[in-house]
């Protein structure tokens, strides 16, 4: 009886023992991830390019950036939104990567020999607007009638 009962304590102890440790480690867990969360910096600027395959290059190089959590081009904006960890990289390491791909930021200018290797499509004009507002410019008739 008394073997019984030794037993039954011991395996009830390890289960309390075993909840424990279990209930830890999510608090652990938890905690970190808020951390990560409260790291993350927003950032716009400018990107020059032209189509959809310029927004798949432009998105790649800025993701392949240690610390970049997204990267979204706006193909008619000429807009980039970054999201990332200034704990890890910063806005400068963004515009390199981009740059090293062969597009104009507003920072820094595209790498001459990547641009001559995008496709044709791609190949846009080094003097673009980056319209960041997304406004669209009407034409000025007023040296004419209509």
């Amino acid at each position: 009886m008394k073997k019984l009962i030794l037993s039954i304590a011991v395996i009830a102890a390890l289960g309390v023992t075993s909840c424990k440790n279990e209930t830890k480690k999510e608090t652990e867990t938890t905690t970190t991830e808020m951390s990560e969360v409260m790291a993350m910096t927003d950032l716009s600027f400018g990107v020059r390019g032209n189509c959809g395959m310029c927004k798949s290059t432009i998105e790649k190089a800025a993701n392949g950036v240690e610390g970049v959590a997204s990267a979204n081009w706006d193909v008619d904006k000429k807009k980039i939104d970054v999201t990332f960890d200034d704990t890890k990289t910063d806005a400068m390491a963004i515009h390199k990567a981009i740059a090293a791909s062969g597009y104009d930021t507003e920072k820094v200018a595209g790498d001459e020999e990547a641009y001559e290797g995008l496709p044709g499509c791609c190949k846009y004009d080094h003097d673009m607007m980056m319209n960041q507002s997304g406004e669209t410019k009407s034409d000025d008739h007023s040296d004419h009638d209509h």
